[in-house]
């Protein structure tokens, strides 16, 4: 055993190569954070999980699909061993080895030549934590210091007191549209106090790298025309964790009590008897319009805006929208989900008597590095769409509250 601790030190990998082998939850929580910290991404695994593949899809990582190579680190900085294979791991270990590459190993901490501390972050401070290695490593130790930094440094004095809760039970933690800095505080603690967090896709990612090593991860992506998990196994899921004694927290992009199912699983969770509280999230119809410089009302121009799923298009049997109603509202209208269904929808507004002029703007992926804004009008939203590759996530603004804030498109 090394009788030497640790060199700490900060990777600049804005532009650099970066090789995660491995695609599983290991990979789920770091990928996320080496993409904030700029590095080119490339994933090396025969299989993946839904959300490494929606990064790979949304073309924020290369995914290669298949077994590790030495030669996939011609060429590269950095690299996590990843696999739940302890010899495919360790020729990773070995091939980095070769070529003078720091490697992070998933399986055996002491037999890597590089270790990823507890990690997180308040305003322009990035703290990390490490053990010194000279004796058992306890990463769980290491992430509750981290916190009482972070804590300290958000409250103004560092020696706050923090006490843990491990009461069994369910939080529903809505996760804002995306960036973790919207996070609330209050969800950020019940995430480092669960045992299980449960999170969706649109969850903001980030924040699960800094979640201690020995809480576990769920991952129920769902994704558009792609894999999901059913909203029935959701709930057993969360259910059966928290009556085996484990403190769960289910975590989701957004509000959960708008359009995010959170209602369903409170019921579950009463009707089985489990304690049930909820952190709300910042609503992205109202947040993501707002990054975006676009207020969903404004004095003279909208005294009202409406929230509307368009999961499903207009006429079809089981929506709940009354789009003719819609169509006579002077106010704010915006779309959750309605990508696919925003041309019939959009000419569904004006048959019912919303001029064709109307301005829209489609913003997607609030938040996010990526974020992008689509100017529009309902009479050539569906053009727009396609000219411009548009795909979820993203809030649909469809009022004149759009010209006010961008007269320049219009």
């Amino acid at each position: 055993m090394d009788a030497h601790p640790p060199y700490p030190s900060g990777l600049r990998l804005t532009g650099r190569r970066v090789v995660m082998v491995g695609a599983g939850h290991v990979a789920q929580r770091r990928v996320p954070a080496l993409l904030a910290s700029g590095a080119v991404v490339t994933v090396v695994s025969p299989e993946a999980t839904p959300a490494i593949e929606a990064l790979a899809d949304a073309g924020e990582i290369t995914w290669e699909c298949r077994r590790f190579v030495e030669g996939d680190l011609d060429g590269t900085w950095y690299v996590v061993a990843a696999t739940d294979d302890h010899t495919a791991n360790e020729a990773v270990s070995a091939a980095a080895e070769a070529r003078r590459i720091f490697c992070v190993r998933a399986d055996d901490a002491m037999a890597a030549s590089a270790w990823t501390p507890a990690v997180g972050r308040s305003s322009d401070v990035t703290v990390a934590v490490l053990s010194n290695g000279l004796g058992n490593r306890d990463p769980r130790r290491s992430a509750a210091v981290r916190d009482e930094i972070l804590e300290g440094l958000r409250e103004g004095t560092i020696a706050a007191p923090h006490h843990r809760d491990r009461t069994p039970g369910v939080v529903l933690v809505g996760g804002g549209p995306g960036d973790p800095e919207l996070m609330s505080v209050a969800g950020r603690r019940a995430l480092m106090e669960a045992d299980v967090v449960v999170a969706d896709r649109l969850a903001p990612r980030e924040l699960l790298g800094e979640l201690p090593s020995t809480t576990e991860l769920v991952d129920v992506a769902k994704i558009p025309r792609g894999r999901f998990t059913a909203q029935e196994a959701i709930n057993d899921l969360i259910v059966s964790r928290a009556l085996a004694g484990q403190r769960v927290v289910r975590f989701k992009g957004g509000d959960s009590f708008v359009f995010g199912r959170g209602f369903e699983e409170v019921i579950a969770c009463r009707d089985a008897g489990v304690p049930v509280t909820v952190i709300p999230g910042l609503t992205s119809p109202i947040a993501v319009p707002a990054l975006a410089g676009i207020p969903v009302t404004h004095r003279g121009v909208a005294h009202d805006f409406t929230v509307l799923s368009g999961h499903l298009p207009p006429e079809h049997p089981g929506s709940l929208v009354d789009w003719q109603a819609v169509a006579r509202l002077t106010g704010t209208l915006l779309l959750m989900m309605a990508v696919e269904n925003a041309p019939a929808i959009a000419s569904a507004l004006v048959a019912g008597g919303r001029a064709a002029g109307t301005p829209v703007a489609v913003v997607c992926d609030g938040s996010m590095p990526a974020e992008r804004t689509v100017f529009a009008t309902l009479g050539t939203l569906g053009e727009a769409l396609e000219a411009n590759a548009v795909r979820a996530p993203a809030i649909i603004v469809v009022g004149e509250v759009v010209r006010v804030a961008h007269p320049e498109a219009f």
